[in-house]
């Protein structure tokens, strides 16, 4: 469900020979509407100085184009912030010896919370069920005389000063945003009047416009209305918001309901998390994940799991489970589709070491699935035949996000070990921040285990601390391996991530065009595709050496 808005603006220059304010708002794809929200903004140029209107239409500009090109993962008060700090600066630089400056409002309305960010004199109202509540502070001088005179504004001072809210929508409210030649006119009693008098938003914006300079603004009159149609869903950010507020879902047994789901049972408990299968009216099964009572009150472990939720929202996918969109929760928890089938390590346990045509099409379906991931800045971090699912529809999908990272949402994990260690890249034992590079070398020994039932480096037990040389050539163990096939498995593990693929379509275009592409002149040496045979070759020709000499001597 989609937060959707109906708005409306108006903008008369008065006696003026330019309009100086200016007024914007932004509409993104559904997509960029979830993650970054709607933007709505004006501004008023201060016209004794350099370009007023300069100055408020280079900002607004600024904002359309380059908040919506901000990281998804950074806050929305962050994104205003950063970019207003930068056009503040702009601002002061570009005014060929006089202050550019201007006073602006921006409000962003995303998922069922509006943040606003302000600085000078315009004036944001909301209007709800009959009252007109004021939630800008005007930025000027008190004293007499003086009320028209700014104290902040953007261009003004070296270090700008922004004020921000962040509230909870409600359904059927509206805000509305005014600059001075409004507002100073027509004082908040009329405001309130002509907006009950006019309920539709073109004509009450025009109204309020049109009123202004009738009731003698001298200055340039703008306003912009929002109204609250349909409320939309949470973001991660605004879910964060509410974790004070979500108590755990109390103790679910087999055949209770809860907010309208049919709990059938608990499938696994661990110490991290609790998982529950329950199924919907239409008797779809879901998986419901949620953490254990002795984690109630660890906030990172609550944040973890929302982010979780987040994460498999971003990735929504054929080789991600489908996450569960839509009604209000009031415990902390989120909902997976179920699907049949089996992980790897079920099929292996099964049906042991891969056959070659098997292995190949689950390989390509699973670097394509990393590959998507790490587009959207996202590592694993746990990826092994455990989490790997081939549903009995033919899909493999990638499941367990709880060590997930995104870098700008997540913790810094550098310090934490992540997943199982046979798995874990040998550069994460030093301490190396995560890389795409650890999650391909996990996917090189997914792959490794899948066609030979063996480790490259060794199986690694916990708290160990390996040291990794070269790893074993699979064709030890699988004969029926060609040659460029054990080729591209050897890189995938190698022990320095700079000699790995760099990403996971390269990978994918070895493994796509075989032979091909893979035998090349950089093709591993025979030292390190076959160290065995090398040493005992080796080894050989030295005794060879040491029996003819022993020969020369005794002749002599």
């Amino acid at each position: 469900m989609a937060l959707q808005l109906s708005h409306a603006q108006a903008s008369a220059t008065g006696p003026r020979r330019e309009n100086q304010d200016a007024v914007r708002l932004v509409t993104p794809a559904p997509a960029l509407a979830a993650s970054k929200g709607l933007l709505f903004a004006i501004a008023d140029g201060v016209s004794q100085c350099a370009d007023g209107g300069l100055a408020a239409r280079s900002t607004l500009q600024v904002l359309a184009l380059d908040y919506y090109a901000t990281p998804q993962t950074w806050a929305v008060a962050q994104s205003l912030e950063r970019l207003l700090i930068a056009q503040n600066l702009w601002l002061q630089a570009n005014g060929g010896g006089q202050p550019l400056l201007t006073t602006l409002s921006a409000l962003v309305l995303r998922g069922r919370r509006f943040t606003l960010a302000h600085v000078g004199d315009c004036r944001v109202y909301r209007w709800h069920d009959g009252q007109l509540q004021r939630i800008s502070e005007d930025h000027v001088w008190d004293q007499p005389g003086m009320q028209h005179v700014l104290k902040r504004a953007l261009g003004l001072d070296q270090h700008l000063v922004l004020d921000f809210l962040d509230g909870e929508l409600r359904l059927g409210e509206s805000f509305l945003m005014l600059s001075d030649g409004v507002w100073a006119t027509l004082g908040d009693t009329a405001i309130a009047a002509i907006l009950r008098d006019q309920p539709d938003p073109d004509t009450a914006v025009a109204t309020l416009v049109s009123a202004a300079h009738l009731a003698g603004s001298q200055d340039n009159a703008s306003a912009l209305l929002v109204r609250v149609e349909q409320l939309g869903e949470d973001s991660i950010g605004d879910a964060l918001m509410h974790l004070q507020q979500w108590p755990l879902p109390p103790p679910l047994k087999p055949g209770q309901r809860f907010e309208g789901w049919h709990i059938e049972g608990m499938i696994n408990r661990s110490r991290q998390s609790l998982l529950y299968r329950v199924h919907d009216d239409q008797q779809q099964a879901w998986l419901l994940k949620t953490l254990p009572e002795a984690l109630r009150d660890d906030l990172p472990a609550c944040q973890a799991l929302l982010s979780e939720e987040w994460l498999l929202r971003r990735v929504a996918g054929r080789h991600f489970p489908q996450v569960h969109h839509g009604g209000s929760r009031q415990h902390l928890y989120y909902l997976m589709r179920e699907y049949p089938g089996q992980t790897l390590a079920q099929l292996f346990q099964q049906s042991g070491p891969l056959p070659l045509a098997q292995w190949q099409f689950l390989a390509e379906r699973l670097l394509r699935a990393v590959g998507l991931l790490h587009r959207r800045q996202i590592l694993h971090r746990d990826l092994k035949p455990e989490n790997l699912l081939l549903g009995d529809d033919g899909e493999l999908r990638v499941l367990d996000f709880g060590l997930a990272y995104c870098p700008g949402l997540s913790a810094d994990p550098a310090h934490l070990l992540p997943g199982t260690p046979s798995f874990i890249a040998p550069e994460a034992f030093s301490g190396e921040a995560p890389s795409p590079q650890q999650d391909l070398y996990a996917v090189g020994v997914t792959l490794y285990y899948l066609l030979t039932g063996h480790y490259p480096h060794g199986e690694i037990e916990a708290f160990q601390r390996p040291r990794f040389s070269l790893p074993a050539p699979p064709s030890r163990y699988r004969p029926d391996l060609p040659e460029w096939l054990e080729h591209t498995l050897l890189r995938s593990v190698a022990s320095n991530p700079a000699q790995r693929f760099e990403t996971a379509e390269q990978w994918l275009l070895v493994l796509e065009q075989g032979e091909r592409c893979s035998l090349s002149p950089r093709a591993l040496p025979l030292l390190e595709r076959e160290p065995l045979k090398v040493w005992r070759s080796v080894a050989l020709v030295a005794l060879l050496l040491n029996l003819v000499l022993l020969f020369l001597l005794l002749r002599h």
